[in-house]
């Protein structure tokens, strides 16, 4: 993270800066209070700078962090999406999703070097405007996770396409656990490309900005952070790999629930605590996201997630989850359907169901 980037305001400064240093065009996040969540003004700011950048010759490689010392970025503006349904705002929640999905979609066709620096907490959209450039750096004090299926949701960003990516059925795991995992592990499932130490951050961009781009850009970027670059422990996830990828394999969210519970282990224990709170809706829809995702494309993936976005805000089950987790903060949703065995096959299916025409994502 920058340095004169953590005295920033919220309610003076922009929530995206931008600044050109050397060869880098820099970006940083700027709602440190809101832990850097995304909103459409964001992405809106995002998608044009980039662009503008691709044709600025000058312009070698494109940074991206976080301002403040807790987060990259914690998720989209949940809280703001949820005032906009409150009052069937149904344009807001149409754009954000639709923008921010081209932005995720713009980002992994980026032409040139895209380096994230998830410092600190990365989560849900500050997934998507990291996970999808090719050079992803993790530290000591990052925090991942995909956590929507416990407010209602389902990983998205593209998480039907980099979770079924991930070795075995950790991605599986992942997206319907919302498993907060840290460096180690983002890097052993390939989630991140490079490891590094957090006060090295701004030597690693001092060193891209600085750096001779005179072959191919790509291969510069890569040779700056292969010199940075930190291995952590162990991984935790490799630990538990085998019993991941055992009861993970279902055929169902139903078989998920059973082969752990014959598990009779602490994994299976603490692993079935961890769904037992989320949203058996959201965990059928995932499951089948997440299934459908392993033989797309990103475009694909993105075109459907934006489908389920688009029938998830007109159920009760994500406006019940933000409630209970981000407004009052009880913890105890009330969701749709008491259970798994609760949601029926052809209820998950109209979640994928093709839109109108003039309604599809399409890219």
């Amino acid at each position: 993270m920058t340095t004169d980037s953590k005295s920033t305001n919220d309610a003076i400064e922009a929530p995206v800066l931008f600044s050109q240093e050397g060869s880098s065009g820099r970006i940083v996040l700027n709602r440190p209070r809101a832990l850097n969540a995304l909103d459409l003004e964001m992405v809106d700011m995002m998608m044009a700078q980039l662009k503008s950048w691709e044709q600025d010759v000058s312009i070698k490689v494109v940074i991206i962090e976080g301002a403040g010392e807790k987060a990259f970025c914690a998720g989209g503006d949940i809280r703001g999406l949820y005032d906009a349904r409150q009052v069937d705002d149904e344009e807001i929640l149409d754009a954000f999703y639709r923008r921010e999905y081209h932005l995720n979609h713009y980002i992994a066709n980026y032409p040139k070097p895209y380096v994230a620096m998830m410092d600190g907490i990365t989560m849900g959209g500050g997934v998507g405007v990291s996970i999808h450039g090719r050079f992803r750096v993790v530290t000591e004090r990052t925090l991942f996770a995909m956590p929507e299926t416990g407010i209602g949701f389902f990983p998205d960003v593209g998480g039907g396409y980099f979770l079924p990516r991930c070795p075995g059925m950790i991605g599986m795991y992942l997206g319907l656990t919302g498993a907060r995992i840290k460096a180690a592990d983002c890097l052993y499932a390939g989630l991140a490309t490079h490891g590094a130490q957090s006060d090295g951050i701004n030597q690693i961009c001092a060193d891209l900005a600085a750096a001779s781009y005179d072959g191919d850009s790509f291969a510069v970027v890569s040779a700056v952070l292969d010199k940075h670059a930190k291995s952590f422990d162990n991984a935790p996830l490799a630990e538990i790999r085998e019993p991941i990828d055992r009861t993970f394999s279902g055929e169902s969210v139903a078989a998920i629930f059973a082969a752990l519970e014959h598990e009779e282990t602490e994994f299976g224990t603490k692993t079935l605590e961890m769904l037992a709170g989320k949203s058996p809706t959201a965990l059928c829809v995932s499951y089948e996201q997440i299934r459908q995702g392993s033989d797309m494309s990103l475009a694909g993936v993105l075109n459907m997630e934006y489908r389920l976005s688009q029938r998830m805000v007109c159920k009760p089950d994500l406006f019940e989850g933000v409630r209970a987790v981000i407004l009052d903060k009880d913890h105890a949703p009330k969701w749709q359907h008491g259970d798994i065995g609760q949601v029926d096959p052809s209820e998950v299916a109209e979640y994928f169901e093709l839109l109108p025409e003039n309604k599809e994502l399409n890219l």
